[in-house]
């Protein structure tokens, strides 16, 4: 299966984008592997683990390899274009469709180093341009 690459992709959870943010880290990998590194971090249940991603895999966001068998999952959905996704409705949402007002909230809620400073006027540089980094 390829990756979704529809216009509209499913919209995760906060609890969906901690394991997507796990897989798109690890790669393809079983349960028991995601579960790992997820519970390094915080605590979960196995079994909780197990029926997240057989949820997220019905609804589109994990593809489920069954050929062995300990299942492997992989994210269905690019993490570029989920995190794209999540800004465009943050935008709308929070703020009024202004990505100025986001930019500005972004960098007043935490610290920014000289160096992210300079790769954010490049970036906007860029995109002057026309040109996507």
């Amino acid at each position: 299966m390829t990756p979704n690459n529809s216009a509209e992709l499913p919209r995760p959870t906060d609890t969906e984008l901690e394991i997507l943010n796990v897989l798109w880290i690890l790669g393809p990998s079983t349960v028991r592997r995601a579960h790992e590194e997820l519970a390094a971090v915080k605590p979960w249940q196995y079994s909780t683990t197990l029926k997240m991603m057989q949820v997220m895999a019905g609804k589109g966001l994990l593809l489920r390899d069954e050929s062995d068998r300990s299942h492997v999952y992989t994210p269905a959905i690019q993490r570029e274009r989920t995190q794209e996704q999540l800004v465009g409705r943050l935008i709308d949402r929070a703020f009024a469709g202004s990505v100025r007002s986001l930019l500005l909230g972004a960098l007043d809620a935490k610290p920014i180093s000289k160096k992210e400073l300079a790769e954010l006027r490049q970036m906007i540089e860029e995109r002057e341009k026309g040109r996507k980094r």
